[in-house]
């Protein structure tokens, strides 16, 4: 697999959970999830509908910050923090993603609470290089 595509494969990625998560642009983001979609989390309902319902159900301050993210052949991995959706605390999350011909067709994730300072062991952050700012 070529640099090229798997550069590509993170770009189509974070584009993707721009248009979703943080700019709430349904029709666009329509462009970048398979109509034929496969959702492996625990969190949402199955299919591209699913995801989007879920989204729909969030408040708008919803953000989403994408962190390290890694490519091999047809998988993309990103590290980031969903805030403001409603809960006591951030989520970090590892997102995995099956791209096909440009677009997401497969999604798993690892979805952790995000520490703060005082419930953190190694007293580093989970996301970034400072702790947030709201405690749990």
């Amino acid at each position: 697999m070529s640099n090229t595509t798997t550069e590509g494969n993170k770009a189509i990625v974070l584009e993707a959970f721009q248009t979703l998560f943080n700019k709430r642009d349904y029709k666009e983001a329509e462009r970048y999830w398979s109509p034929n979609y496969i959702q492996h989390s625990a969190h949402i309902e199955p299919g591209r509908e699913g995801l989007f319902n879920l989204i729909k159900s969030l408040p708008p301050t919803l953000r989403y910050e994408p962190g390290t993210i890694v490519a091999e052949g047809d998988f993309v991995i990103v590290h980031g923090r969903f805030s403001d959706f409603g809960a006591a605390v951030n989520w970090i999350a590892a997102d995995i993603l099956r791209i096909q011909n440009g677009v997401l067709v497969e999604h798993w994730d690892v979805i952790q609470d995000e520490a703060t300072e005082e419930q953190s062991k190694s007293k580093a952050p989970m996301f970034g290089t400072s702790f947030p700012k709201h405690s749990a």
